[in-house]
């Protein structure tokens, strides 16, 4: 990455990126992306390279990474004067740092430290896990800056292990390998394995074999307001490492997980044990069979937690996903006592929420529930949406009471 600022009475030469009219708007309406479409031309750039973004007048407007091989050609990084340096990037970080201090609760130490563009650091995923530092740089300009967040990761907070997770297949849309590794260890005995809290409750935590970067931070304030509505007979599905189905246990009489992994469960079945749950089961199994199954069987529930992979990957599998939701919370639905709550999400971008609820009215309806919407929730704060980029906001999450529907006549 270039870094070049310029001396008084010293010429200095930028790559540039000149942009049509319409990437012009595109950046003024604040959002962080401009596509190959809105790019008019690149001067002296490789790709990877910080560049001055300029307008058909060549009046600079931001500086932004630039990567060739993406339909994204330009992220934009900095409105300042100046180009980004190693101190801008410390700021940033900093800035990060002020706003978990004030959004994540002393009873967690596993939470998301930078989230891409919702910090203004596009293509920059950190997480952290106590002493230990879990990274993603999902860009050409992020990854050529792999090394300088390493040094400001132990330099600010001290820590003792950074790992990378770009085993993620968006790297290959920018021409990027897929790795993960050890990037630094203070400690030589430090293990990549680590327990750490959330919510009162501990967790093993795999760094390098884990989902995502180790573990799903995103669902850390769900699961606590599960708590707050979970009661009598639960059950959790996509269970994964039983995170929601550890906090129902809690407050519930007793709790089923189900998860098509068996791994998942094993993992789930240690932190059941970790925290000395004992009124909780697992199953191994197809959600939408075992579903189905229950409800054959006549099985009924108090709480149920619907908290699904990403149905919908792009545009084109939105109403195939929105199929597999209905289908889900429908299933879910028969199996729900009256009274009962159903607590379901969705992580598929492409969904909106407006979608979701349709979907989720639909499902009610064909099985004749009425439901109360008791909360509308989204990603854990540490998670910030960024207003003017609406990628950002991907996480759906709705609670909802089956009302009493005795003595009404729903019709045919």
């Amino acid at each position: 990455m270039q870094n070049i600022i310029s001396s008084p009475g010293q010429t200095t030469t930028h790559p540039r990126a000149t942009l049509t009219p319409r990437g012009v708007e595109r950046l003024r309406s604040g959002h962080l992306w401009i596509f190959r479409s809105d790019v008019a031309e690149i001067e002296g750039a490789a790709s990877g390279d910080t560049v001055r973004v300029c307008d058909r007048r060549g009046r600079p407007l931001a500086w932004a990474h630039y990567g060739a091989e993406s339909e994204i050609t330009l992220r934009l990084v900095s409105m300042s004067e100046n180009p980004p340096d190693r101190e801008f990037w410390r700021a940033r970080l900093q800035s990060a740092r002020r706003l978990r201090s004030r959004v994540v609760d002393d009873n967690a130490d596993a939470w998301r430290l930078v989230h891409s563009e919702g910090d203004l650091l596009p293509g920059l995923v950190i997480d952290r896990y106590g002493d230990a530092f879990s990274i993603q740089t999902l860009t050409r300009g992020m990854d050529l800056l792999k090394s300088v967040w390493t040094e400001l990761l132990v330099e600010e907070f001290g820590a003792n292990l950074i790992v990378e997770r770009n085993d993620v297949k968006v790297r290959l849309l920018e021409g990027l390998p897929m790795t993960s590794g050890v990037l630094f260890r203070a400690d030589p005995t430090a293990d990549v394995e680590r327990i750490c809290s959330e919510n009162g409750l501990r967790f093993h935590v795999d760094l390098l074999g884990g989902q995502k970067t180790g573990a799903f931070l995103d669902q850390r304030e769900n699961r606590e307001a599960a708590m707050r509505y979970g009661r009598g007979r639960a059950l959790d599905c996509f269970s994964f490492h039983g995170s929601f189905a550890l906090h129902l246990a809690r407050v519930c009489d007793a709790v089923t997980a189900i998860d098509v992994s068996a791994p998942a469960i094993e993992r789930a079945r240690r932190n059941a044990e970790l925290n000395g749950i004992q009124n909780l089961e697992f199953i191994e199994g197809n959600v939408f069979d075992e579903l189905h199954r229950l409800e054959s069987e006549g099985e009924r529930f108090d709480t149920i937690v619907l908290d699904p992979p990403a149905f919908a990957k792009n545009r084109r599998s939105r109403e195939a996903a929105l199929r597999g939701y209905k289908e889900i919370n429908l299933r879910a639905l028969r199996l729900l006592r009256s009274e009962g709550v159903l607590i379901t999400c969705s992580c598929s971008y492409h969904i909106s929420e407006s979608m979701f609820a349709e979907m989720l009215a639909d499902a009610a309806r064909d099985a004749r529930r009425q439901l109360q919407i008791l909360e509308k929730r989204t990603q854990s704060r540490d998670h910030p949406i960024l207003l003017t980029v609406p990628e950002t906001h991907y996480l759906k999450c709705m609670a909802a009471r089956c009302a009493d529907y005795s003595g009404i006549d729903f019709g045919v």
